[in-house]
């Protein structure tokens, strides 16, 4: 008979083998509990690849890249299981042998939910931080988690979350996921109301009309209205927003001063769009430049191509606005502003890319011939 200290030890490490692979490689919890013993391969680099079967779209002997500490957990695993049943093929061997009534070690893990609740209920309160208001103040508070919301497959939609949140393109995380379709994939490119709210809440905080002024002088909640309105009153610009009653009805399509924002009493901007400010001056220069320099051209083709000075001045004057406050907010306000950025610039769905020939394209259509 085995001693129970080291069933006790080849459980414990078990556990730890498992949860390593859900937590940090997203793999369905059956997936996981049928693992081969020989599951471990190297790819020709010499990169760990952990071999799985999915089950559940009939795909079977799929790979996928591992971290070496999650290769280093597998190989203990692999010695554990060959220490214990030695006499056996490695073949024939699972990674995680169910501990019961399995005395060759062939049998794999079946549904551990309940183990896995009994676990869960056994840790100390997780305690998390949520904003909170507190009359015209938001404060942070530690609260507990809701332990009902950690079940086996939650690992795998947090494994998907966290790729995506992290900017992972949706047909890389398709494959990471092994999905056939890649809409499955995009229901994981979500984010919670309540956090975009708050996000939307703090970028709001440092927005900008044209000339550079702030249009909101202290972070406050926006109502409910004013969220509504900020998801059916404006239109995408590639730079800010446009709020013209007209043009928002037509999705962006009946503006006149198309790709002239900055000239415009409808548009406003805010510290999300930085980086599209900071992408569009360069262009402007690089456009400039190489009109000066390289092309050949008459003189009104190369004057109506050449970018406006003054929108060059007004690029560059909304950059330094948005810096500078940016820059004067404390260390800790100005990590929080950064995580909204990132938040609210995922969950943008429109962006109108500028477009690289300035004039407009002729309205030519070839003669129709009767026939």
């Amino acid at each position: 008979m085995r001693s129970p200290g080291r069933v006790g030890g080849h459980e414990q490490h078990r556990g730890a083998c498992r949860h390593r692979i859900a937590h940090r490689h997203g793999r369905r919890p059956d997936e996981i509990n049928t693992l081969p013993f020989n599951c471990l391969e190297q790819d020709p680099d010499g990169s760990d690849v952990l071999v799985y079967d999915n089950h559940k779209a009939y795909r079977f002997g799929r790979r996928l890249p591992i971290g070496k500490e999650t290769a280093s957990i597998i190989r203990r695993q692999q010695q554990r299981v060959r220490e214990r049943y030695p006499a056996n093929a490695a073949a024939r061997l699972r990674l995680l042998p169910r501990p019961k009534a399995n005395p060759e070690g062939t049998k794999p893990l079946v549904d551990i939910s309940a183990q896995h609740r009994a676990w869960v209920g056994s840790l100390p309160d997780l305690l998390v931080p949520v904003v909170v208001s507190e009359g015209d103040t938001r404060v942070t508070r530690l609260v507990p988690f809701d332990k009902t919301r950690i079940f086996p497959y939650a690992y795998r939609h947090c494994y998907a979350q966290r790729h995506a949140d992290a900017g992972v393109p949706v047909d890389v995380l398709k494959e990471l996921m092994d999905h056939r379709l890649i809409t499955t994939t995009q229901g994981y490119y979500r984010v919670g109301e309540e956090r975009r709210r708050e996000a939307v809440d703090r970028v709001t905080a440092l927005q900008f009309d044209r000339h550079g002024k702030r249009v909101w002088r202290t972070a406050k909640n926006l109502l409910d209205s004013e969220h509504v309105r900020r998801a059916i009153g404006e239109v995408a610009t590639p730079y800010g927003v446009c709020r013209e009653p007209t043009n928002v009805a037509a999705g962006g399509h009946a503006c006149p001063l198309r790709f002239r924002c900055l000239g415009c009493e409808h548009f406003s901007t805010d510290v999300s769009y930085l980086p599209d400010l900071q992408a569009h001056l360069a262009d402007l220069l690089r456009s400039r430049e190489r009109l000066m320099s390289a092309f050949e051209a008459d003189d009104w083709a190369r004057t109506q191509a050449m970018p406006a000075e003054e929108e060059i001045r007004r690029v560059r004057w909304l950059i330094e606005r948005v810096q500078t406050d940016l820059n004067d907010l404390a260390p800790e306000d100005r990590a929080h502003i950064e995580q909204a950025v990132t938040l609210v610039r995922r969950s943008r769905t429109v962006m109108i890319g500028m477009p690289r020939v300035r004039q407009p394209l002729p309205a030519v259509r070839p003669t129709r011939i009767p026939t």
